[in-house]
């Protein structure tokens, strides 16, 4: 019988019967027994609201400079944001095939055409390598937080940043974001790609002038080989997907724009109207900032949930088990194999786990086929395009109707009767930049 923490499997599985589930590879909604009321949950985080206004305002400093560099973001003068859209025919399909009404609207929340990277990526990645940029710059007196910062998009700048090199390890979209920021800012940049990441990301970063480095293992061991060779190199700044403030906050200013698009869109977000999001995970960081970020804003009337493939639910194991990063999905015999590749981790972040344990209301898990049969049926809707990925939010709604303890949640917060005036927001990672004959074949996949 295999050890994990001192205790044999028998013992973990009889302490927490969801990982019997997990082992077998069902379906599941996790509901989470440490989440409490927003005031109670917000006296132990590491990080608050101020930390995140600070990152909003490093992103309005270098708003010049992106427009600049990225013409693609002129129209949002040099914002790096996604719209939200409403998706009724979609919320039409799956009612339909899935034999169940859902009160409310459903909204996809667009990351997956971000600009510059096209994934969620596109938050905390590109945020993290512009902190480090201002950072060098203001401690070599090349910049003053007065100066507008188009200035960096210049020969003077690329020159100075060349002296540094940035690393990363990443199944793909991460490595994306900050490969191709680094590498217009003129850093020196290594990605480190774990076994899943997929080829084309590959092809991408290289063309861009990155300095790919690939591995047969999964990603644990690709953030593990980058973190050493980091380390190990004078000027090399790593950015470290597993344990990293700045990338959780980058991706935490989301919120107060999400805010803003409700309310153009004339949306309530109140004690009579629920708001519901869903988020796909991997280590954490993307979802676990969003998630804080949304929690600060609209509190006890916000509900997050985590979505992970089957095969991999390494937060959901971590919060189960209260072991976080001290347990992987590996330990319990489950492969961390996933056509979701931005999914595929095996090992949480502790960091994030932590922080985000008062605040989320449970974890899901979804298989690849259900995945594969989202994709096309949002095409098919919608006309949406996305990765394989992005579709785990969708299936939230689906989890939280179908399942008992999604009922029980419902009811515990006094929920039940207010769905009709819900509001649903799958939070859609990445999909835009995916070329057309990968999106083929996943189509072809989700045929029922």
């Amino acid at each position: 019988m295999k050890v994990i923490q001192g205790k044999d499997e028998q013992y973990w599985k009889e302490e927490y019967p969801i990982i019997s589930k997990l082992v077998s590879t069902k379906e599941v909604l996790w509901l989470n027994p440490k989440h409490e009321g927003f005031q109670a949950g917000i006296t132990k985080a590491l990080l608050n609201k101020n930390d995140v206004n600070e990152a909003e305002k490093r992103l309005k400093r270098f708003a010049p400079y992106i427009a600049k560099a990225f013409p693609e973001t002129r129209k949002l003068n040099g914002m790096i944001e996604s719209p939200i859209v409403e998706i009724p025919s979609m919320q039409k399909h799956v009612e339909t095939t899935y034999k169940m009404e859902f009160g409310g609207r459903f909204l996809l929340k667009c990351d997956s055409h971000l600009p510059i990277s096209g994934s969620i990526k596109a938050r905390g990645g590109i945020y993290e390598v512009l902190k480090h940029a201002e950072d060098l710059a203001l401690q070599q007196q090349l910049l003053t937080l007065q100066d507008d910062y188009s200035i960096i998009d210049s020969e003077k700048f690329r020159s100075f940043f060349s002296q540094y090199s940035i690393a990363v390890g990443s199944t793909g979209n991460l490595g994306l974001s900050i490969g191709i920021m680094s590498a217009k800012m003129g850093f020196n940049v290594t990605v480190h790609m774990s076994a899943d990441a997929k080829k084309w990301k590959k092809d991408l970063l290289k063309s861009k002038g990155v300095v790919v480095v690939e591995y047969k293992e999964d990603y644990s061991k690709a953030v593990e080989e980058g973190r050493k060779l980091a380390n190990s190199k004078p000027n090399c700044y790593f950015i470290d997907d597993e344990n990293s403030n700045d990338l959780f906050l980058g991706y935490a200013v989301a919120a107060s724009r999400v805010k803003k698009q409700l309310e153009d869109m004339n949306i309530t977000v109140d004690e009579h109207h629920p708001l519901f999001v869903y988020l796909p995970c991997g280590v954490g960081g993307g979802p676990g900032g969003v998630a804080f970020g949304l929690k600060l804003i609209y509190q006890d009337h916000v509900h997050c949930f985590f979505a992970e493939p089957t095969h991999s639910p390494c937060m959901l194991l971590g919060l189960a088990t209260g072991l976080h990063d001290k347990v992987s999905v590996q330990d319990f015999g489950i492969d961390n194999i996933t056509a979701a590749d931005g999914l595929a981790v095996g090992r949480p972040s502790a960091f994030v786990g932590q922080i985000i344990e008062p605040f989320l209301s449970g974890c899901y898990t979804v298989s690849d086929d259900e995945l594969y049969k989202l994709l096309r049926a949002l095409i098919d809707t919608e006309n949406i395009h996305l990765e394989p990925s992005a579709l785990a939010g969708v299936f939230g709604p689906i989890q939280l109707a179908k399942e008992k303890e999604g009922q029980a949640y419902l009811e515990q917060h006094h929920l039940t009767d207010r769905m009709k005036n819900a509001t649903h927001i799958m939070w859609a990672t990445g999909g835009s930049m995916v070329p057309a004959e990968v999106m083929k074949e996943y189509y072809k996949k989700g045929v029922e």
